[in-house]
């Protein structure tokens, strides 16, 4: 499974600075609004220097990361679901998306143009935030148009259901409170999953900060960002020095950001954290071809993660052969883990668990 992250913010915050930065890609990044028209997509590999160990244990022909997507789309305003900018048809680019970056500018600089001509993160998360509820409330309503009256008539008990978690929703996005902030039930989110609502999708912020800024962390903006989204996670990200870091190898990246006093580069942190709010893991294949890193939810259990690999891996599932990465580091190798007795036959109730390395036994 591949990890999707739809970026949003206001026009001139840097979103396409950023984007451009950390999948390494030259996407049009201009002073003025609305550069950004059509979608962006860019593809980072998820760095996890266990693959290295592996590498370098089994030797394999290739050697493949699981990947990180990023989606940028073009900035909204003020009344964008009235058709101000832009308008808001491209949120329907991230409704796929499992969560979502919203780059909010902390940086003061008279040369960029701001859309509403001050530097204010929590009047700008304000505007974003209404936009995206506004765009959800409009799904709802929709719905509700075309089953509301059926469902009265007939008196299906689980159209009905589906109504009453409608103008749950419903009610609560007129208060411009987003999804993710209400306590749904298992039954309810089942309802509300196929509706893809954005203000349900997990999100985090990124500040985007000078170099400065950065390195002393004590910016009065970062301040105020933090105490309004309260329990959301954010993280400080340079643009300048993102920009800066492409350039490098991993070796000069650490020297660099030693030499700041900083620990991890902006896109690592976002890419940890994202793992984290997310729940994901990781599991690994492993042999002389290929070795291959992949991601799953925790809690998965041993067939749902070999259908990552192949439906038909799931379809006609027998056992997995399972070693764990603490395991191999331990004893060196495979054949001295099996020695040890440490080499596990899981079956279908296993759960998956992060650094698992398997060898999926099927028959279809």
């Amino acid at each position: 499974m591949s990890l999707k992250a739809g970026i949003i913010g206001m026009p001139n915050v840097g979103k396409s600075t950023l984007f451009n930065a950390i999948t390494k890609q030259n996407i049009l990044a201009a002073n003025y609004p609305f550069a950004t028209i059509d979608p962006n997509l860019g593809i980072v590999t998820v760095p996890d220097e266990r693959l290295g160990v592996l590498e370098n244990i089994y030797v394999p022909e290739r050697t493949i990361p699981t990947q990180y997507e990023f989606i940028d789309i073009a900035g909204l305003v003020k009344g964008a679901s009235k058709g101000e900018g832009l308008g808001n048809k491209f949120l329907s680019h991230i409704r796929e998306v499992d969560a979502v970056i919203h780059v909010v500018r902390c940086f003061e600089d008279k040369d960029i143009i701001h859309v509403d001509g001050s530097i204010d993160p929590v009047r700008d998360v304000e505007i974003i935030n209404t936009e995206l509820a506004i765009s959800d409330l409009e799904l709802v309503e929709n719905r509700l148009l075309k089953i509301e009256k059926k469902a009265k008539t007939s008196n299906d008990k689980t159209s009905l259901f589906e109504v009453d978690v409608l103008y749950k929703c419903r009610d609560n996005l007129v208060q411009n409170i987003p999804l993710r902030s209400i306590d749904f039930s298992d039954e309810e989110l089942k309802i509300i999953k196929a509706f893809n609502f954005i203000t349900l999708k997990p999100i985090i912020y990124i500040a985007n900060v000078t170099e400065m800024d950065l390195v002393l962390k004590n910016n009065a903006n970062v301040n105020k960002l933090q105490n309004y989204v309260g329990d959301s996670k954010v993280v400080l990200m340079c643009a300048k020095i993102e920009s800066e870091l492409v350039e490098f190898n991993d070796l000069e990246k650490k020297v660099f950001l030693n030499e700041l006093g900083i620990e991890d580069s902006g896109l690592n942190q976002l890419i940890k954290l994202t793992y984290e709010i997310l729940g994901l893991r990781t599991f690994f294949t492993a042999g002389s071809d290929e070795v291959k890193a992949w991601t799953f939810k925790s809690g998965m259990k041993a067939p749902e993660c070999a259908g990552i690999i192949h439906s038909d891996f799931e379809r006609g599932f027998i056992r997995a052969e399972v070693i764990s990465y603490e395991d191999l580091i331990k004893y060196g190798d495979e054949k001295k883990v099996k020695e040890a007795g440490r080499a596990r036959l899981e079956g279908k109730d296993y759960e998956m668990q992060d650094g698992d390395i398997c060898y999926f036994r099927f028959n279809v």
